[in-house]
């Protein structure tokens, strides 16, 4: 198979017919080394190129010094950087996929994820989403993870969110370029990874939140690489994700999988290779391993700082706090004073006014019973004795309307026995009738008028003669006339008796209506004093549902109180324990601010002091004496200036050294200071 790899230095195009010769002198399992060898060559060539690069970011460390440029010069070599740099990212892709199709071919089974050719495919590809990356700011520091633009498949390619679920469901990795390593791993294994990048560079203005405008996934060579990885969905692959640590596998791409012995003329060139790569090796180790140094202490400071601020802020806040409940604990004992006395001073009060209350009530309710009791008595006689007298008024009353009505009866006989004889008889069973009445009422008046009984039994002797003698009444009309005049003089006596027992009647009526005027006035007296007796028994009932109330509530105080008592003890444990905790977070900011002076003292150590060259310094920093032959020069190795041998005599274990080093007197003397305050 023959591929066209794209060469950046035009100088070493080949020719055409060198091309043929080669082409036709080669054999048919060494037709791919050629363009190997020549991207071997041009690796070679931007590796020193990186190298130089390396130079730098070690002298922004500050170890080498770095050599001014302009502004220009600085956008062009950075432009032309870039350009070389996507170049050689996709010739390692076109090469890293190649080799991994004929060694997955000629293998025959699946690959595992210990087969070199596949690791470092994923270590290609992984530079390559790495390449023009933006540097995410957080609390901790700058973050850089191609995980982000992975994690847009989901939202835009609905059939990837079980990748994206799977790797968050796992318990392993911690760090976001683990999951970018395992969702590579998944999309592999479903050879999809193709079909995902697709998508993610059809909306470039999506990744343009991640990526630099000159990345490799913003430019055309993206394109080409996700043309190139269509060509891995021969491959099977079975890879297994709990065993492996991806969060701290490191990165570096191993050239010696794609540099091969082709002939002898070519020995040379590969051992200038080789020397290359391992310089390159060395220096990529050497600043690895000084970022990952640097990285780790600006994180440890970061944290520091950050539990110091969290700590001094809840010192603030557990001291206001304290306070706060100390002035609480005050006032609620100032108020539980203050209502314990009022509730004394409240009960005696009203417990000796119940007493006083409840004596009078007594007493007044015993007088009102007696008075009641006489009363009651009183007006039953007086009730029988006006039912007695009305009585015998109805029936006074009554024989005096019926006498009268009796005495009209008689004269208008007189009168028609005289006129006519018929008439007599008619009048005769009137009389009869009303004898018979008269009868039936003197009867009833026989105890009480004994005179009208005797009158009443001679008009009825009188009318039984007038009964038997019928044809003898012409004869005895004159006696019958004499006996009218007799029986008119009694009924005048009649009359007159009767109207004086009428007077004494009404006398006695008069006096009892008196009495009863008397005794209506006296109960209603008697009933407005219940009434305001009762007035007062519904005060003194709520009084008493006011007293009771006013019990409950000093129990609920009491209640209140003991709940109180409780929560103070409860406040006075809280605050011994928060006072504990104080004490022991003061030692904890106490070790930090030390470790915090120890990591900054490093870190200026690192950062701060510039290692100056042996050409800058002429005389020494401390004497200020001349170098020569016979004084030397010397580098403190915690400042980095240079001193003449007698002011860098001393010799000390710095963190970033494992043995003693020289040191000047002046580093000396702090270094000694700091480790005994350190220790006490």
């Amino acid at each position: 198979v023959k591929e066209d790899f794209e060469i950046i230095d035009k100088k070493q195009v080949p020719n055409t017919t060198e091309l043929k010769n080669e082409e036709k002198e080669r054999t048919e399992e060494a037709r791919w080394s050629a363009p190997i060898l020549s991207l071997a060559k041009k690796a070679s060539e931007n590796l020193a190129l990186s190298y130089g690069q390396a130079l730098k970011s070690a002298s922004l460390v500050g170890f080498i010094s770095k050599p001014v440029s302009t502004d220009s010069t600085a956008k062009t070599s950075a432009r032309y950087h870039a350009m070389e740099e996507r170049a050689n990212l996709m010739n390692m892709m076109k090469l890293s996929i190649k080799i991994l199709i004929q060694s997955a071919l000629s293998l025959g089974r699946t690959l595992d994820s210990d087969f070199p050719p596949l690791q470092q495919f994923f270590v290609v590809l992984e530079h390559c989403l790495k390449h023009g990356l933006k540097a995410k700011k957080t609390f901790i520091g700058q973050n850089k993870s191609f995980f982000g633009p992975l994690e847009l498949v989901e939202k835009l390619c609905p059939e990837a969110s079980d990748i994206a679920t799977s790797v968050k469901n796992l318990p392993e990795l911690k760090t976001a370029v683990g999951r970018g390593r395992a969702w590579l791993y998944l999309a592999l294994m479903q050879k999809k990874l193709a079909d995902y990048l697709k998508v993610l560079l059809d909306h470039k203005h999506l990744l343009s939140e991640f990526y630099e405008p000159d990345a490799l996934m913003m430019e055309e060579e993206g394109a080409v690489i996700v043309g190139l990885l269509v060509g891995l969905n021969v491959i099977d692959a079975n890879l297994c994700l709990k065993g492996e640590d991806l969060d701290s596998q490191v990165g570096v791409i191993d050239f010696s999988l794609y540099l091969k012995e082709t002939q002898d003329s070519d020995g040379k060139q590969d051992g200038g290779i080789t020397a290359v790569l391992d310089q390159k090796h060395y220096v990529e180790e050497l600043n690895r391993h000084l970022s990952c140094t640097v990285a780790d202490l600006q994180n440890k400071i970061d944290c520091l700082e950050k539990t110091n601020s969290k700590l001094q802020e809840e010192l603030a806040a557990a001291t206001d706090r304290i306070g706060s409940l100390q002035e609480e604990q005050q006032q609620l004992k100032q108020q539980n004073e203050l209502i314990r006395e009022r509730s004394e001073k409240s009960v005696e009060v009203t417990k000796e006014d119940t007493k006083v209350e409840l004596d009078t009530y007594k007493q007044s309710r015993q007088g009102l019973d007696e008075m009641y009791s006489d009363v009651w008595k009183q007006l039953k006689e007086e009730k029988k004795i006006r039912l007695e007298l009305e009585k015998e008024l109805e029936l006074q009353i009554g024989m005096k309307t019926e006498m009268e009505i009796a005495m009209k009866l008689l004269e208008k006989d007189t009168h028609e026995k005289q006129d006519t004889l018929v008439a007599l008889r008619q009048q005769l069973e009137e009389v009869k009738a009303i004898n018979l009445q008269m009868f039936h009422k003197s009867q009833n008046a026989e105890c009480s008028l004994q005179q009208k009984m005797e009158a009443i039994s001679s008009f009825e002797g009188k009318t039984n003669e007038m009964m038997s003698s019928m044809k003898q009444m012409e004869e005895r009309l004159q006696h019958a006339e004499k006996a009218r005049q007799a029986a008119e003089e009694r009924c005048s006596k009649v009359k007159q008796e009767l109207a004086g027992k009428l007077d004494t009647c009404r006398q006695q009526m008069s006096q009892l209506d008196s009495k009863c005027s008397t005794l209506e006035k006296e109960l209603k007296s008697e009933k407005e004093q219940r009434q305001t007796l009762q007035r007062e028994l519904h005060q003194e009932k709520d009084a008493t549902t006011l007293l009771k109330t006013e019990l409950q509530q000093m129990e609920g105080l009491k209640k209140e109180l003991r709940k109180l008592q409780d929560e103070k003890q409860n406040l006075e444990k809280v605050c011994e324990e928060q006072e504990q905790a104080l004490q022991e977070m003061g030692l904890h900011l106490s070790q930090s601010k030390l470790k915090m002076e120890d990591i900054k003292e490093v870190n200026k150590a690192l950062k701060g002091h510039t290692w100056l060259k042996d050409d800058e310094a002429t005389h020494c920093k401390q004497c200020e004496k001349e170098f020569s032959i016979s004084r030397r020069k010397h580098h403190c190795r915690n400042c980095g200036d240079i001193f003449c041998n007698t002011c860098s005599s001393n010799e000390l274990a710095l963190p970033s050294y494992p043995k003693p080093v020289r040191v000047c007197d002046t580093c000396h003397t702090l270094l000694l200071q700091r480790c005994s305050s350190n220790s006490a």
